[in-house]
């Protein structure tokens, strides 16, 4: 893991060596991850809706035929929740206020009634043996994972504070649906904050990172999920050297 995290250090020296980049370039990579995140995280969740009729949704805002009205929310949510993001990338530390507005800005299309709150009733996540906390919980669960993360933060390398973050925000699953995406853009969120650009889970690659965090969860260990993360973002680095280059 040292010399997988060295890699990803020299990485983002080299991407780094080549800033500051034009404010256009910085929009067109800023859209070309939108694309890319919305698609992936919707596509590990179940979403059908592929990455060029996700980019047909999010900047020409045409339906795609045959797919469910759901599906189409989805998109349109998590490019909202993605632009959100962007907005916090000056702040210190992350508020449950930020979180409540990234999953309602998610799912208000979806379920407003839901959207932004923390569940009332229990959850259960299939094909795991993880049991969230019980809605009476929740609300004292997420205060303490939003002072601890100040101290992960202090304590680990970046990539490490963001995999920790994801992982510990699914084990409380605060939401009646949408945990993954929201765990996903924080993770995001970390990671673009210390200056390295958005890591994309492939879901191709879905299998590898449900097993991974299920045994983050069961058997208390987070080293298997800190690496596939950890190798998410060194490839997504090398995408983004491509890019520039």
């Amino acid at each position: 893991m040292h010399n997988l995290l060295k890699t990803i250090d020299k990485l983002k020296s080299e991407i780094d060596d080549m800033k500051p980049l034009k404010s256009s370039e910085l929009k067109q990579l800023k859209d070309y991850y939108k694309i890319g995140l919305t698609y992936s995280s919707n596509a590990i969740e179940g979403n059908s809706i592929d990455e060029t009729e996700t980019k047909i949704i999010i900047e020409n805002g045409l339906t795609i035929g045959g797919k469910p009205l759901r599906e189409h929310f989805e998109v349109i949510g998590h490019s909202d929740a993605y632009e959100y993001i962007y907005t916090l990338l000056n702040n210190k530390s992350i508020k449950e206020s930020d979180i409540k507005q990234i999953h309602y800005l998610f799912y208000r299309h979806i379920d407003e009634k839901n959207a932004g709150k923390y569940r009332k009733d229990r959850v259960y996540i299939t094909g795991s043996e993880h049991m969230p906390p019980a809605p009476q919980n929740i609300s004292r669960c997420m205060k303490e994972y939003v002072l601890e993360l100040q101290d992960i933060k202090s304590d680990h390398h970046p990539v490490v504070y963001a995999a920790i973050a994801h992982r510990n925000f699914v084990a409380i699953h605060p939401f009646i649906d949408g945990n993954g995406r929201v765990a996903r853009l924080l993770m995001n969120l970390i990671l673009i904050q210390a200056g390295y650009p958005i890591a994309i889970i492939p879901p191709i690659l879905r299998r590898q990172y449900i097993q991974a965090l299920e045994k983050s969860h069961v058997k208390k260990d987070n080293s298997e999920f800190i690496k596939f993360i950890a190798e998410c973002v060194k490839q997504t680095q090398k995408d983004y050297l491509r890019m520039l280059s």
